[in-house]
């Protein structure tokens, strides 16, 4: 059988050659008949049995996720759990069997199927891909009800590849990476819970290939390459072997990486860069400090807003900060105020549908107009400080006026705290994120007043480029390498080196080992990024001489696109043995 080729988005590096296994949810295209008066009752009790084994499952899998991918994203399933008890979801299920006479099955299936238009007309990616969870409920709760079982994908216990049309996140949480090799999926998009929750448990995987999954067999031979997102078909002998050397390459480096977890960031020629984490939960936190942060850069407390069912009170907030700090000793811990808006939304906090919700009313604009749900925060942040070295940072600042408005509450909650005789760092320093432009532009005028920055590279480059970085259309113009990018971030660093003060790195582009040469050249003070990434870019700022860092830079700024600075940086770190 020829060899068949197939692309899609590799969301999780690695490359696996294995047989297959196919995987498909227990309930499909099934058509279900109405019911008589007669049998209402039993119906509805039908579907209470089922809700109550659903809600029954799904605090297993909360347990299960807890423990392989963190308490932050077991928020995913937990969130799943929030909707089965939603006032408005069984319910409504209920009703049809009341009033149409519909069967438990058809009362699910047309309920689900109405939230799941409704997420998938959201008009961000991020809320679209929303609509998976939904469907794994649908999934959970009909197999309750019609008692058919597909494959226990946690009793699988041979090496696999798993092929599935999709997979819900509480079907990942289950993957044993022991046995299973790698996945691949017809559906699913950058931002799928499917594709974060295999990136932390190490599971190589490529997502969105399309209706050519159907030329997928059971017991297929299948190269899946997580780094380059492709799914080889029946591969030939040499496409084989060409893989297993790419392989046991990997494999060498990974043992290679490991040795630099426990060390610091020193180039061959002497000079350190802090090396820190983007972290939302205590749990990310003991992670990251095995894989060697050495302090946390970015602590993105939206999590914790987005895994309760409202708005976390100061106590609740104070316990998570205070047990983060504790985690990191000595280390410092950067807290990014809420940043909720654009792709991320609260259940419970009703914001306006607005046309372009990544320019609107977002982040510090939010907070900045409700005012106690921010006073509320930051008490607790600072009197968390007290417990460790903390730092307060804004996002989304856009101008001069806004940083003075934010500022300005941080002091005033200060004075409410000591006339509580409250304990608190007094001397907490107080930055802001650059990821507006305009910020950029005006990085001089504002290192006279924030005490440091952190280049939020992700939003710089979509703002910056007029690039929406959740439209796959387009992504191929979201690169971190375009020359207006690398302008931006030397005006940066250069007006905060002037005034003396710290500037860090909390974007995509600080755990790009490719990357490192320009970021040692342009004299970033520290790089933070997904915990996995931290020996990947020590191992890199290793092989790097400070000073053939710097004349590169000067070549890579006389270059005017994109492209011309990728190839030529590649091929610097090719020849340093990145």
């Amino acid at each position: 059988m020829a060899e068949i080729k197939l692309s899609g988005i590799g969301v999780s590096e690695g490359i696996r050659i294995g047989k297959v296994i196919l995987y498909t949810h227990s309930v499909r295209n099934q058509q279900f008949a109405d019911i008589s008066e007669a049998d209402v009752t039993g119906e509805v009790n039908r579907l209470a049995e089922a809700k109550a084994r659903s809600i029954r499952e799904t605090e297993k899998l909360i347990e299960q996720a807890q423990q392989t991918v963190g308490a932050e994203k077991a928020g995913v399933i937990e969130a799943q759990k929030s909707i089965l008890l939603d006032p408005t979801f069984c319910p409504e299920m209920e009703k049809l069997i009341n009033k149409k006479l519909f069967s438990a099955e058809k009362a699910v299936e047309q309920i689900v199927n109405q939230v799941v238009a409704i997420f998938e007309k959201m008009p961000n990616e991020y809320m679209r891909e929303r609509a998976a969870d939904v469907k794994d409920i649908g999934s959970r709760l009909m197999a309750a009800l019609t008692g058919v079982k597909g494959i226990n994908l946690g009793d699988i216990r041979e090496e696999v590849i798993l092929i599935a049309d999709d997979l819900a996140p509480t079907d990942t949480v289950q993957l044993n990476k022991k046995y299973v090799q790698a996945f691949v999926t017809q559906k699913g998009g950058k931002t799928s819970h499917t594709a974060i929750f295999s990136k932390t448990l190490g599971i190589p995987a490529v997502i969105g290939i399309g209706a050519g999954i159907e030329q997928i067999q059971d017991g297929d031979t299948v190269i899946v390459d997580g780094t380059g997102g492709i799914c080889i078909i029946n591969p030939s002998e040499d496409t084989i072997r060409s893989y297993s050397e790419k392989m046991a390459k990997e494999t060498k480096d990974e043992s290679v990486w490991q040795a630099y977890a426990a060390q610091e960031a020193v180039t061959q020629d002497g000079h350190r860069i802090e090396i820190g984490a983007n972290i939302g939960t205590a749990a990310d936190a003991r992670y990251a400090v095995e894989q060697g942060a050495e302090g946390i850069g970015l602590l993105r407390t939206e999590l914790i807003y987005m895994a309760e069912a409202s708005l976390p009170d100061e106590e609740m907030q104070f316990n998570v900060y205070k047990e983060i700090v504790r985690v990191m000793g000595d280390k410092s811990v950067i807290i990014r105020t809420l940043d909720i808006g654009g792709d991320k939304e609260l259940s419970y906090l009703k914001i306006p549908k607005e046309m372009n919700p990544f320019l609107g009313y977002r982040a510090i604009r939010l907070c900045l107009d409700q005012k106690p749900l921010f006073v509320t925060q930051l008490r607790a942040i600072l009197r968390a400080s007290a417990y460790g070295k903390i730092k307060i940072m804004f996002p989304m600042i856009s101008g001069i006026e806004e940083w003075r408005s934010a500022r300005s509450i941080v002091e005033e909650v200060k004075g409410q705290l000591r006339t509580e005789g409250r304990v608190f760092d007094e001397n907490i320093q107080v930055g802001i994120m650059v990821e507006v432009p305009s910020v950029a532009v005006m990085a001089r005028q504002f290192a006279r007043e924030v005490d440091f920055f952190s280049i939020g590279t992700n939003d710089l480059v979509q703002y910056t480029l007029a690039v929406d970085r959740m439209n796959e259309k387009i992504d191929y113009l979201y690169d971190h390498f375009n020359p207006a990018i690398i302008n931006l971030l030397q005006t940066v660093v250069n007006a905060a080196h002037a005034a003396g003060k710290f500037v860090g790195m909390c974007g995509g582009m600080a755990g790009d080992p490719k990357a490192v040469p320009l970021l040692l050249a342009l004299g970033l003070d520290e790089l933070s990024m997904s915990a996995t990434a931290i020996r990947k870019v020590k191992h890199a700022v290793s092989q790097m001489e400070l000073t053939k860092c710097k004349a590169l830079l000067e070549d890579v700024l006389k270059m005017s696109t994109a492209q011309d600075i990728r190839l030529k940086v590649e091929s610097f770190c090719e020849n340093n043995g990145i």
